[in-house]
């Protein structure tokens, strides 16, 4: 498949400039993906699933779309071709990027009620932007790749003004302590019960908001350095992805990685200090109990499509630093069956076992019980496939979402038998307080 290749010769270089200056643009999406970022935009065909309704649209002219009468599969839309790839390092090369709702996911296997908000969305790229060699480069391999090219650059060379993000009011959470404390008691009930070892229970925070989600990214990716960041923009929804987590990565010859994390402690300006707290999470006996609970889950899920005997835990209780926590991370690896649509595997994966609990299903119909709310694409993925079937998704985790003037954060923990309810509702904060604060800051005054 050849490419229309170009140096993108202009000012701006930071992603974030070129998403604003690129904001009206449809299907615009972008994905640091661990410092190979790429920025996608008008999609040749999309598939979106909103409100349990199906609808396909394709490109008629340059940022222009029509529906078709009747949906395909998502199966049937993402196409893969085995060939050898060049594309050593799996970035993105041309083919589907998008996301998925926690949702959209749960759905699959348990009834849930799902967020008015999309549900999915799968986008077919064939032109983009690419950071390489300390310069973005432009790539289509569309018939008018020249013309895209000069509107791009047109829109590139042209400032715009986004409206700024503002909270009427401060993001807070939805339950008041004693409410979390509430479900935490009941999600013990029901590990005593033996319905289930661990649940993932999460809590969210809400604000009504005037202006772009867009127009504050770059404080949020600067102040988190998530190597799994991102951000996708389709009709008056707005995803925005400071995610550390990595969920399966779809590498050449076939090749599965997933790297679950299970294990949180908070960061310390103090080095001494933050030692300490680093040394405490790599020795705790609850949190190892913890993650290895989900490492089963995950080589559960993995071995349903992965050639007999090739799933392997790779690495255990690795302890990664983030900006704001020290976590416990673990990597399982497999080789996909020959026969397999990588689609077919990470929708049958998802939801991401670190983000539910085990077993899955139960943990699942607990969670919708418990929580109260729909989590919308918070837990869901964001990533993409190349046409050769490698690509990266992420667990959508330190994420915000807008809808409409809703603004929507969740954060939470995984509960076990041995777990501290003070502590589980601490541990809400120590992951997203750092963003939380900034989000607060873009509050308007009082009127």
């Amino acid at each position: 498949m050849s490419y229309f290749q170009q140096k993108l010769n202009t000012q701006p270089t930071s992603a974030f400039e070129l998403l604003s200056r690129l904001y009206d643009l449809t299907g615009l999406v972008y994905l640091h993906d661990q410092g190979t970022p790429v920025i996608a935009f008008l999609p040749q065909d999309f598939l979106i699933f909103q409100q349990a309704k199906l609808q396909q649209f394709q490109q008629i002219q340059f940022n222009q779309y029509r529906r078709n009468n009747e949906a395909i599969s998502l199966i049937e839309f993402s196409k893969f071709h085995h060939a050898p790839t060049s594309n050593r390092n799996n970035s993105f090369n041309g083919g589907y990027i998008g996301f998925f709702s926690y949702d959209y996911s749960a759905d699959q296997f348990i009834e849930i009620d799902a967020h008015p908000q999309p549900s999915f969305f799968l986008g077919q790229y064939s032109s983009f932007l690419k950071f390489q060699e300390d310069a973005w480069y432009f790539y289509s391999n569309e018939d008018q790749a020249e013309y895209i090219y000069q509107e791009i650059l047109n829109r590139v060379n042209e400032p715009k003004q986004m409206p700024a993000l503002s909270l009427d009011k401060q993001c807070r959470p939805r339950w008041s302590k004693s409410e979390y404390l509430n479900a935490f008691h009941q999600v013990q009930e029901y590990i005593k019960a033996g319905d289930c070892y661990q649940i993932n229970l999460t809590q969210e925070f809400t604000a009504h908001v005037q202006g772009s989600l867009l127009s504050r990214a770059n404080d949020l990716w600067e102040l988190t350095q998530a190597p799994y960041a991102g951000y996708l923009k389709i009709n008056d929804f707005e995803l925005l992805s400071c995610s550390p987590e990595l969920f399966i990565e779809f590498k050449n010859n076939r090749e599965i990685k997933t790297r679950p994390i299970k294990g949180t402690m908070p960061r310390f300006d103090d080095p001494q200090q933050d030692q300490i707290s680093k040394d405490k999470l790599s020795q705790s006996e609850k949190d190892q109990a913890e993650n290895v609970m989900i490492v089963d889950l995950l080589r559960n899920d993995l071995s349903v499509y992965a050639e007999t005997g090739s799933v392997e835990t790779t690495k255990l209780f690795e302890i990664e630093s983030f900006n704001q926590v020290h976590h416990m991370v673990s990597e399982i690896t497999a080789t996909l069956k020959a026969e397999i649509n990588p689609m077919q595997m990470l929708l049958s994966a998802l939801p991401g076992g670190s983000i539910t609990g085990a077993p899955k299903i139960r943990a699942m119909q607990i969670i919708e019980e418990l929580e109260g709310a729909p989590r919308g694409a918070y837990c869901g993925s964001l990533g993409y496939f190349n046409f050769d079937g490698t690509g990266s998704w992420n667990i959508l985790i330190r994420s915000i979402q807008k809808y409409q003037n809703q603004l929507s954060m969740w954060a939470g923990g995984g509960i076990t038998i041995a777990s501290d309810a003070e502590a589980e509702y601490q541990e809400c904060f120590d992951k997203i307080s750092a963003m939380l604060d900034l989000l607060n800051t873009w509050q308007t005054s009082e009127r």
